[in-house]
Formats: C-alpha cells, structure tokens, sequence
C-alpha cells in the first residue's frame, strides 16, 4: 500500500477544501503562494500575509488551490503515479521527489520573471516530479539509438522534450483565455523528477 501517497494526498485536500470552504482562499494565496517578487526580495509583505517565510512558500504553495477542480485534478494525477512510484523506491523517496519538485517548480517559476506579483498555488509543480519519475520508470516508448546516442538517452529527450512542449502550449493557450496556468512550474518539477528517479532506485532493480 502507498502510504506516504495517500498521506500527501489526504493532507492536501483536507487543508485546502478548509481554506476554501472557510472563505480564507484568497488569503491564503496571497499569504502561502510563492511571488516571485517576494523571493527576489523586490517587495515586503504586509505583517498579516507574511505569516509564512517566502523560502517556506515553495511548500505551503501546495496546500492552496485555485477551487475544489484545480484540486481535484491534481490530487487524481498524484493518486495515479505516485502510488506505482512509492512501490518501486519507497515512502521517503516519494516524500523527497514531491518535496524537491515543489521548490524545483517555484525556482522554475521564479526564474521565468523574478519580478512578478503574481502568486503561483497548487500542488501541481510537485506532481509534476512525481509525474516524472513515473515516466521514467514506466514508459512504454522504446526508441531507436541514434548514431553513438543509446536509446535510452533518446527516449528521455522525448518524453521531456514532450512535456516542455505541452507545457508551453498550455500556458500559452490558458493565458490568452485570461486563466494563466505555471507552465514553467510544471517543467522544472517534471525536470526534476526525471532526474532523480534513477540515482533513487534501489541498485538490486537497476536494469544491468
């Protein structure tokens, strides 16, 4: 049974339908959601919303979440691949995976524009790294070495080179429909993910 996945699962949903059934939502945006100016150091929070450390937001950023769908979806995605991925590395290696691809998405983020009021939210950065390591581990696509490229390299450029297109188009997209979404979070935990899912398996598993 993936504990640890139900846990973050079960933690999420429970803090963030609080803050949102409770009418503190936008409160806790402001408050728990990572700004990059903020980060940068470019602007000083009000007492009231400085409540959380800005090197802390890349965290409690994934316990806020735009509504009970963006939550969902989320939480559906995370049930989906982490628990196939805590049974292959363990609890603490999903808990590492979720915790680094939460900052890795928000320095993403950051570095996209460091100056930008716009608070970032949502668990979807850390997802993301789960996300993948899932891939990593689980896709199906062998493809063909090419020249003194092995395989393996080239089916790890398409599937992140899959992902950062997609991710660029759905920003794109969902910033000209007035509904930004962090494309640049979700490729800097998806990033991160890919990058940590071997050093991470246990050796007895690697392919020889």
């Amino acid at each position: 049974m993936a504990v640890m996945t139900w846990v973050i699962v079960a933690v999420t949903c429970a803090v963030s339908l609080a803050l949102t059934f409770s009418g503190n939502e936008n409160l806790a945006i402001a408050a728990g959601g990572v700004i990059p100016a903020r980060v940068s150091g470019l602007i000083v929070m009000p007492p009231y919303l400085a409540v959380v450390p800005a090197w802390l937001t890349p965290l409690s950023a994934t316990l806020v979440h735009a509504g009970p769908v963006h939550l969902g979806f989320n939480m559906l995605m995370l049930a989906q691949t982490g628990r196939l991925v805590e049974r292959l590395l363990g609890p603490a290696c999903v808990a590492l995976i979720y915790l680094l691809g939460a900052y890795a998405a928000a320095a993403a983020q950051w570095a996209l524009d460091p100056a930008s009021m716009s608070p970032m939210v949502g668990a979807s950065g850390a997802v993301s790294a789960v996300l993948g390591s899932y891939a990593m581990f689980f896709s199906r696509r062998k493809a063909r070495a090419i020249g003194p490229i092995p395989g393996r390299v080239v089916d790890i450029a398409w599937i992140a080179g899959g992902w950062i297109v997609l991710n660029i188009v759905v920003a794109l997209v969902s910033t000209a429909a007035g509904f930004p979404i962090a494309g640049a979070a979700h490729i800097g935990g998806f990033l991160l993910g890919m990058i940590l899912a071997f050093p991470l398996l246990p050796r007895r598993r690697r392919p020889s």
